[in-house]
């Protein structure tokens, strides 16, 4: 990716402020050319700024509210095909390797603690999969947030 300028930065902010906002709407706020905002966008789609839509889609709403993090202890040698199984786990709706004691962050989402169960039960029966350790969320304290990192980029 290449170095975000200014103006980068400002419309990153716009949209984590306005996701649904329109290249008009951008345009005005940031006092740029439609124009010019079309092109950063185009710039910025390229670069890989932007998540897939559904990491913006809440969980709960489509019934699984449940939120809970394991952490798995596996067999490096076979990590690869312990992640292409656990990708298949639908409920698994991010990972992520880990450095430390244990090898994978997992993020799951269910609809009860006995769905979290049969999950985790899954989720051992990978071969490769040694053990995991599963605490559930009780409240997001800090959501997701990425305006504070663009707000210090624009002040450097």
């Amino acid at each position: 990716m290449r170095d975000l300028d200014a103006t980068d930065l400002k419309l990153l902010l716009a949209l984590a402020e306005n996701p649904r906002a329109t290249t008009v709407a951008l345009a005005d706020a940031l006092r740029l050319s439609r124009n010019t905002v079309q092109a950063r966008m185009a710039q910025l789609a390229a670069a890989g700024a932007f998540l897939p839509y559904d990491r913006c889609i809440d969980s709960g709403v489509i019934g699984y509210p449940l939120v809970a993090f394991t952490t798995l202890h596996v067999r490096q040698q076979m990590l690869a095909s312990i992640v292409e199984e656990l990708a298949t786990i639908p409920e698994i709706v991010q990972a992520h390797g880990l450095s430390g004691a244990a090898d994978l962050l997992v993020r799951i989402v269910c609809r009860s603690a006995e769905d979290l169960f049969r999950v985790n039960a899954r989720m051992l029966a990978v071969p490769g999969v040694e053990r995991a350790e599963t605490a559930m969320g009780i409240s997001e304290v800090i959501p997701y947030r990425i305006s504070p990192l663009l707000q210090q980029s624009l002040a450097e």
